[in-house]
Parts: structure tokens; C-alpha cells; sequence
């Protein structure tokens, strides 16, 4: 029997997440899943037999690839998704809060249709998205999410304009407002907003409330919600990842099983 060739990955960006994606592959998915290419901003030395970093990124467009999957930010959504769609390779975003541009996303959807190919759009750091998607199909009254992090996951944000973060002594609302809101104003924090929104009742009807917490040391995460099915809520309390404060370990390991799932004859969930 002709075995399968190795689905092609490829990748844009290697932070926190790209790194772990290309370690488990290298390590766990050798022959099932190829990485031909990352697209980087800084150039990095290449490892033997691993995949080429590339800076520029006409000379990573011009690959051929599968899938891809995008770890860097709100621009590299808006820059490099849909060519991809277009030219018909499935693109994973993890960075969703992008999305709070309704504009982009329809051109997105619209670049997936054109393009006979899917956007897929990472659960990464936020779980109960299968049981909410579900229950947005018989209908949701409403849907209220809460993260709280520490002082520290804030810095380099809006709130450390508006808060001392470094003599900060009791929890802090740093916002209430939208998700579409929360999650543009803190596009490195809250991405997960986004995610849960799109998967409920929308940017717009999704409550989101952030807090700046000095008595923890991890991210508290709670989702409620309330419709026709009943009601569930739903807390995640994760450690942070060493990389980035803003992040979760979980995020990485989220991505990984997407990524696993690729190559897998059986996939759970979605």
C-alpha cells in the first residue's frame, strides 16, 4: 500500500506558540506532517533538516502548502489570510480578535468560498466552545465572560495608561464593555473574547468584564451562558506560559492537538 505524503504546514510566526507547533512535529509527527516553511519578522539560523525561516513574504506565498497556520498577530491576519484562502490552502487563525473588524472577517469568508478551502478559527485558549457553538443553534439569551490575570499581563497595554499596575493591591475591573471592544483594545490579552463571541451571540451582545488581579498567579477564565438549552458555566484556571505573561500554557497545547488533529484518523470535538 502507497503511504500518504506528509501534510504541509505552513506557519506564520514562532513565538510562544509557532516554537511549541514546530517542536511537536519535529518530535511527534514526523512523516504525517511536514513544516516546509515559517514566515518570521527577524531572521533566525536555520536548523538541520528543519523548516526554512523566512522574512520575506512573497518568497513564503510562493510555497505550497496544505494548511497554514497563523501565531502572530492581528496584522498578520489582515495581511497574509486571504491570499492564502484565495489560492485555496486552509488557514487556522489563532489570533481572532482581529475579527472585531466585521469587514475583514466577511472578506475572509468570502476568500474561503472563492478559494473552495476553509477558515478555521482556533478554540487555543478557551474551552466550551463546542457545547456554546451548539447551543447558539436553539438560540442564546446571553452570554457573559469574565478573565482575570495579573497585574503584570497588562503591561505594555491600555490599562497601564489608566491604572497603576505596580502598586495595584486589590482585583481591578479594568474593562466591561463589549467583546468586540475588549478585544480590540487588548488584542494580545483577549483574543479568547473573540472566539467565544463568534462561537455565541456576537461581538456585540457578548458581555465581556477584564480584571487586573494581584492575589493570582494564573488566568482565571469564566464563561456563562443561557438559552434555550438551560444555562452552563464554564472557569479555566491555567498556568502562564514563561514566554508571555499575556498567555496561558494551554494556548500552545490547544494549537498542538489542532495541529495533531490535522494528521489524525480520528478527531474529537468540533
Amino acid at each position: 500500500m502507497q503511504s500518504k505524503p506528509p501534510l504541509r504546514l505552513g506557519l506564520i510566526g514562532a513565538g510562544a506558540i509557532g516554537a511549541h507547533v514546530i517542536d511537536f512535529v519535529a518530535n511527534e509527527l514526523e512523516g504525517s506532517i511536514a513544516i516546509p516553511a515559517v514566515l518570521v519578522r527577524t531572521p533566525r539560523p536555520q536548523a538541520a533538516n528543519g523548516p526554512d525561516y523566512l522574512t520575506d513574504p512573497v518568497a513564503f506565498h510562493a510555497g505550497e502548502y496544505d494548511v497554514v497556520l497563523e501565531g502572530a498577530g492581528h496584522q498578520a491576519v489582515r495581511d497574509h489570510v486571504i491570499p492564502l484562502l484565495k489560492r485555496g490552502v486552509r488557514v487556522i487563525v489563532t489570533s481572532i480578535g482581529a475579527f472585531t473588524d466585521d469587514a475583514l472577517y466577511e472578506s475572509c469568508r468570502q476568500a474561503a468560498e472563492e478559494g473552495g478551502t476553509s477558515l478555521t478559527l482556533a478554540s487555543a485558549g478557551i474551552g466550551a466552545l463546542d457545547i456554546l457553538s451548539g447551543a447558539a443553534v436553539g438560540g442564546l439569551d446571553a452570554v457573559e465572560m469574565t478573565v482575570r490575570k495579573d497585574p503584570s499581563a497588562w503591561y505594555g497595554t491600555a490599562a497601564e495608561q489608566m491604572f497603576d499596575l505596580d502598586r495595584m493591591t486589590e482585583p481591578t475591573v479594568i474593562f466591561e464593555g463589549s467583546a468586540r471592544e475588549g478585544a480590540a483594545t487588548y488584542p494580545q490579552n483577549v483574543n479568547i473574547s473573540a472566539a467565544v463571541a463568534l462561537a455565541g451571540i456576537g461581538l456585540d451582545r457578548t458581555k465581556l468584564t477584564i480584571v487586573a488581579d494581584p492575589t493570582i498567579e494564573t488566568h482565571i477564565i469564566t464563561v456563562e451562558a443561557r438559552g434555550a438549552f438551560g444555562s452552563f458555566s464554564f472557569t479555566e484556571n491555567v498556568a502562564v506560559a514563561e514566554e508571555n505573561r499575556k498567555t496561558g500554557k494551554i494556548v500552545a497545547m490547544a494549537v498542538t492537538k489542532t495541529v495533531k488533529q490535522l494528521a489524525s484518523a480520528v478527531r474529537i470535538g468540533g
